[in-house]
């Protein structure tokens, strides 16, 4: 066995483990959680307000279809050979694109801009709870528990906590083009999730991922276009601010496909339940919303810890088990 192999034999164990997939998911999300200030800056240096759709779009279409091309030039590198698609691998992609990037970034993006902030977190962070639902009950990857459900209550349960403001009438008013949207988002999401469990034990998780972005960033660049989306003389702060969104979708959805390979979709997307936890903290750090360093912050986030060790906790014989069935694949 060369160098190399035993290397990659590493790695696959190291992202098998709980300590594994627990700083590969808190990467994922510290990233994921910087997207809303990355976003909200990169929109105010271009002009860009909540009403114009076709523009926010079409700013959606370049982000991912440059992350393609990032993800399939640095994986290629990393492989030592060029990353693309079989014939037959096309299909799959079609899926991924379908479902990862357009379905869940075009309603998102109109969605966000016909509801509030709070209502966003809130329906949002369904997809987490939709992925393990999907996975358990569709398509029947993996056994529903009492501690999954449990995980999935407390973890939606933090994401009320940080995003409704408790000393205000509480109100939750639904709008197709608003919460309904981001609805949809979330459910497309949660079968992406699992679609890309799927392809890739036998496809490359990074060829999925670039190709998957650079596809369906183009029909997101044309939908944009055709809706008549365009954009105002960049600055160099642009610029920063949207190459960094690039590094964030290059590296985050990379990182989170390949943690979805080598676990169950419960064990890796109850982890999602941190983003808005991070989006909080890191738009009061960058966004100066001195609000997010608040008591309710802590407490969601120790219920949405609770959540995850809950999902995470198996009986020592299972365990066993798993080590014996990894060991020998």
């Amino acid at each position: 066995m060369s160098d190399r192999q035993i290397a990659k034999k590493k790695l696959k164990k190291f992202l098998s483990s709980d300590l594994g997939v627990f700083f590969g998911a808190l990467i994922c999300c510290g990233l994921w959680g910087s997207a809303f200030p990355a976003v909200k800056i990169g929109m105010q240096e271009l002009g860009i307000t909540s009403a114009m759709i076709p523009t926010q779009i079409l700013f959606a279409g370049c982000r991912f279809t440059c992350a393609g091309i990032a993800v399939v030039l640095i994986g290629s590198i990393m492989h030592h050979k060029p990353l693309y698609p079989k014939k037959s691998e096309f299909k799959k992609l079609g899926v991924l694109a379908l479902f990862q990037t357009m379905g869940q970034y075009t309603p998102y993006y109109i969605g966000i801009a016909h509801t509030s902030g709070v209502n966003t977190s809130i329906v949002d962070s369904l997809a987490y709870f939709f992925s393990i639902v999907v996975a358990c009950l569709i398509f029947r990857l993996e056994k529903i528990t009492w501690k999954k459900f449990m995980g999935c209550v407390l973890g939606f349960a933090g994401v009320i906590l940080i995003s409704v403001d408790w000393g205000a009438s509480l109100s939750f008013n639904m709008s197709f083009m608003g919460e309904g949207m981001i609805l949809l988002s979330a459910l497309s999401y949660s079968f992406s999730s699992v679609f890309a469990k799927i392809f890739s034990r036998d496809s490359n998780p990074v060829m999925l991922s670039g190709w998957q972005f650079f596809f369906g960033g183009l029909v997101i660049i044309a939908i944009g276009l055709l809706s008549g989306g365009h954009f105002n003389p960049w600055s160099g702060k642009a610029i920063a601010i949207f190459i960094y969104q690039v590094f964030i979708s290059t590296c985050a959805y990379t990182l989170w496909t390949i943690l979805l390979k080598y676990n169950d979709v419960s064990k890796v997307s109850i982890y999602g339940f941190l983003n808005p936890v991070f989006g909080v903290l890191l738009s009061a750090l960058f966004l100066g919303e001195s609000q997010g360093f608040q008591l309710k912050y802590l407490l969601a986030l120790v219920g949405i810890s609770i959540g995850i060790s809950l999902v995470n906790l198996k009986s020592k014989s299972k365990t066993h088990a798993n080590e014996m069935r990894k060991e020998n694949q």
